[in-house]
């Protein structure tokens, strides 16, 4: 059977003792702050961020990992004794990671390098690349862990509960009048991924309401059926991660195991710190 590597980029929001685990590459995210360039994992965390972004009340910009990165990645790959590379990109409907990796494929004509617009982000995209790795393990061929790992892409779905609008306000997604309503009525805005995107999907008054608010979209969409793979992810906001989980097991038949993990910074500059979310694979 044909070895098999997996590339994928640090919006997958795995933690690195799992990547390590089944040698998932993670190609980081770059946030620059003026001249500084930070690499996602690398040398910038989650609090690390937000802690200039309050200092400076000003948003970074963010940037794809450059073609060179995912060549660099694909080569170490094949240099390890890979026989095919599976690079799993986030969706290509809110960054150039995708596009940089296909361009990175094409220097490399003679390899057998396959790459997926996951069309997710964060644990939606991580579980994706762990189906496939996980197939991998198994025995698996390259076609059968991109076929295994679009299955468990149909049955992934991601709530998270915003704590603040502030840093929708700065980054001009939302109007500062607007922001300052929300902050008024402590309005907590639930995101999901919608076409490829972290979107809005409804807009609830409390921390609390939101929460349940997200317990009870997950018991809809899992319609009774087992849970497969569960993950929390949160900005910057460990404490209320395990408060949450601890609501989670309250309400649902969770796994053994929940992954928690940071959002990380490629996704989190544009929610602002305290988001809580949930990620899950529903069973069939």
């Amino acid at each position: 059977m044909p070895r098999i590597a997996f590339v994928t980029d640090t919006d997958c929001s795995l933690p690195e003792d799992l990547t390590a685990r089944y040698h998932i590459q993670q190609v980081p995210i770059t946030v620059q702050f003026g001249e500084e360039s930070f690499l996602t994992g690398v040398n910038l965390d989650d609090t690390a961020l937000f802690e200039r972004v309050d200092r400076e009340n000003k948003l970074p910009s963010t940037a794809a990992p450059s073609p060179g990165q995912f060549l660099e990645a694909y080569e170490k790959a094949f240099a390890a004794g890979a026989e095919t590379v599976l690079c799993f990109a986030v969706s290509s409907a809110i960054s150039a990671t995708y596009n940089n990796a296909v361009a990175a494929q094409q220097m490399l004509p003679g390899r057998n390098i396959k790459v997926t617009d996951t069309q997710s982000l964060s644990l939606g995209q991580g579980f994706i690349v762990l189906a496939a790795a996980e197939a991998a393990q198994q025995g698996a061929s390259p076609e059968d862990c991109l076929a295994h790992a679009q299955d468990v892409a149909q049955r992934t779905h991601l709530f998270a509960a915003l704590a603040t609008v502030k840093y929708l306000a700065m980054s001009g997604r939302v109007g500062s009048i607007a922001a300052g309503m929300a902050s008024l009525l402590s309005i907590k805005p639930i995101l999901t991924i919608q076409d490829g995107k972290l979107e809005l999907l409804e807009r609830i008054r409390t921390q609390k309401k939101a929460w349940n608010r997200v317990i009870e979209l997950t018991t809809q969409t899992i319609n009774g059926r087992p849970i497969e793979r569960m993950g929390i992810v949160h900005v910057a906001a460990p404490q209320a991660a395990q408060i949450f989980e601890q609501q989670l097991r309250a309400s649902l038949n969770c796994p053994a195991a929940i992954l928690v993990n940071d959002l990380t910074p490629g996704l989190s500059v544009h929610t602002g710190t305290g988001l809580v979310g949930v990620a899950f694979v529903a069973g069939k």
